[in-house]
């Protein structure tokens, strides 16, 4: 079963990354096999991101599903070994892809061989294997002086020489750590983000608009852009490439507009009203759980996310809706997810980062499957943390030392609630503010945040107009 799960998930995660995958020219053998192998090792991580992606749900509607048919003959292959393997499962293949398959393909991709050996595949892997080596001394360095600065005594420095039981699970739990810092930061503003995702992908209904006067300008404004563009010398380059661009945003707007006048009125007036009231409430709900998750932790210790302490798969419903809050939950958690992924390539620092259809680097394939990996381990942990879901960490989830930590897991809901308030807040006043600012005549002042609002333009005497 385990087998099957992860054979779908890889077949998924195969063809999700030969659409992005920038198509191979003309290569030389060798480097053909070291990007097949990158491709294989990349698409084995983005199938591992997406299982511990489906453990709370899997684990959630099994739970509920073996509550409803306990004596089912049918699904006597669903039960707590299972659910417990696959999170063990889950655990051991993150370690494996964050700290030794990873590192390995992009250490491979970017190796030549050492000087003075014969040039092959033979000589790029033994330079990437020393690569690795060096790297896990240098880790190993770094926790080991963390682990003296911080808990210099006898038992942490001699429980460093414990490899597997310890040093790994130690170093995950810190990688865990940061995950859960980077969706504390990504998760609320793909929250407010997905408003205008789902904006740009549906119809907006028609109020107080004329599309056939918009779609009159729009074309008079091409024509005009392309007699200019015909009437440029090709010496000039710069405003050739100028012209250009302006062309292009004309073209997409109109065919935005195109796309809008063919819409039907039930996609215009229906589908996208009831899409935006759906996040809302989805987006309403996850706050209020977390404020009352708050709440529990401030009152009753048995809040708090430790591993697996509570009944076991199958014997008690986890929701106090029975199978209608077990499918809310599970609601939940993919929108956190997916909101956690927008927010992420949202952020200023990794807007270079987003792949693109078939225009992909090997080398920003593999940035992008570590940075999925990451989020998506910490996405079982962070939807116990802020009491999304009552199901217990199982396996190694479950033994992060800062789960039992009070004022860690108090302050991570706090922040939370708080930065996610903020940015629905921003998110919802600034069409208010912008048009007040307009009301008022003060938009030419340039208050506004919003870049399209400060294009500048210079004229012949060269002072600036706003356009």
């Amino acid at each position: 079963i385990c087998f099957l799960l992860f054979a779908v998930l890889y077949i998924v995660s195969y063809f999700i990354i030969t659409r992005y995958k920038r198509k191979a020219d003309e290569q030389e053998d060798e480097d053909a096999i070291v990007n097949r192998i990158s491709l294989f090792l990349s698409t084995f991580t983005l199938a591992v991101s997406a299982g511990a992606v489906l453990l709370l749900p899997f684990s959630i509607i099994s739970n509920e599903i073996l509550l409803s048919f306990p004596q089912n003959y049918y699904i006597q292959w669903l039960n707590g070994s299972l659910i417990h393997g696959l999170w063990n499962l889950a655990s051991l293949f993150s370690n494996l892809c964050l700290f030794v398959l990873m590192p390995f393909a992009f250490f491979f991709l970017e190796s030549e061989g050492f000087a003075g050996l014969k040039k092959g595949i033979r000589a790029r892997i033994l330079e990437t294997l020393v690569m690795l080596i060096l790297l896990a001394l240098l880790i190993l360095g770094i926790v080991w002086v963390a682990s003296a600065l911080i808990d210099n005594d006898a038992a942490s420095m001699e429980s460093l020489y414990d490899l597997w039981e310890f040093y790994l699970p130690y170093l995950y739990s810190c990688i865990s750590l940061m995950g859960c810092l980077l969706l504390l930061l990504c998760t609320p503003v793909g929250l407010s983000r997905m408003f205008t995702v789902m904006g740009q992908l549906l119809v907006k209904p028609t109020i107080l608009e004329d599309l056939d006067e918009q779609m009159y300008i729009i074309t008079l404004e091409e024509e005009a852009i392309q007699r200019r563009l015909n009437g440029v010398s090709s010496t000039v380059e710069y405003q050739t490439v100028e012209l250009e661009r302006e062309l292009e945003k004309v073209k997409s707007k109109k065919t935005n507009l195109e796309r809008r006048k063919k819409a039907s009125a039930w996609e215009r007036n229906l589908v996208y009203p009831a899409v935006m009231i759906l996040l809302l409430m989805e987006t309403s709900i996850s706050v209020l759980l977390v404020a009352l998750n708050i709440l529990y932790l401030l009152v009753d210790e048995t809040a708090m996310p430790k591993g697996s302490g509570g009944p076991g798969i199958g014997n008690a419903s986890l929701s106090t809706f029975g199978f209608v809050g077990a499918a809310l939950e599970i609601i939940l958690i993919f929108y956190l997810m997916v909101s956690s992924v927008v927010g992420f390539y949202s952020l200023r620092f990794f807007e270079n980062f987003t792949p693109r259809k078939d225009d992909t680097t090997m080398t920003k394939i593999i940035g992008n499957c570590v940075s999925i990996l990451v989020l998506s381990s910490a996405l079982p942990v962070m939807s116990r943390t802020l009491g999304i879901t009552r199901f217990d960490l199982l396996g190694d989830f479950g033994r992060f030392n800062w789960l039992g930590n009070f004022y860690i897991v108090l302050s991570y809901n706090l922040l939370f609630a708080i930065m996610t308030t903020l940015c629905l807040v921003r998110k919802f006043t600034s069409a208010v503010r912008e048009e007040l600012l307009k009301a008022l005549g003060l938009d030419k002042l340039h208050l506004s945040n919003n870049p399209r609002d400060s294009e500048t333009k210079p004229s012949a005497n060269g002072h600036q107009k706003t356009l």
